[in-house]
């Protein structure tokens, strides 16, 4: 599938953490198709919804290796992002995340992700985990099984 066909119908993107580090660390396999997906969001094609989940799994590495450059590029793109939105976690994503979680037996992290995803009305979320291609509540795109669109 392509990422034109993959986000027709798209207004809001809920983004798991993968993408922003296939994005930010120009991941050989990924970087192009996340660049487009970052580009659209930027320019207002759809809007980009994630939540603080993001942050904090984004941030590990760079501080295990006492990269401030790195820490600070994330912390850019995910708290400075035209048409990018990292939300905090309230307590009706919480107890929206234990009913994903209980359902679909998936780790709270990604629960917590697509439980906010959710209360911001997304209607697809952009994933590399094909675990997560088990919730129904909106439409999973899975990175391994995309393509950049074909451009002129």
């Amino acid at each position: 599938m392509t990422l034109d066909d993959a986000l027709a119908g798209v207004v809001r993107l809920g983004l798991d953490t993968s993408p922003f580090i296939y994005f930010i660390e120009s991941h050989p396999q990924h970087n192009r198709l996340v660049t487009d997906v970052f580009l659209r969001i930027a320019s207002g094609q759809c809007a980009g919804i994630t939540s603080v989940i993001t942050l904090s799994e984004v941030l590990v590495q760079p501080l295990l290796r006492g990269d401030a450059r790195l820490s600070a590029e994330y912390r850019d793109l995910l708290l400075h992002s035209e048409n990018l939105q990292t939300l905090p976690i309230d307590s009706v994503a919480a107890e929206s995340a234990a009913d994903l979680r209980a359902r679909y037996r998936i780790r709270m992290p990604d629960a917590l992700q697509i439980a906010v995803a959710l209360s911001a009305g997304c209607e697809a979320f952009l994933t590399n985990d094909l675990a997560l291609r088990r919730v129904t509540e909106l439409r999973m795109l899975v990175l391994d099984e995309m393509e950049p669109s074909i451009t002129p």
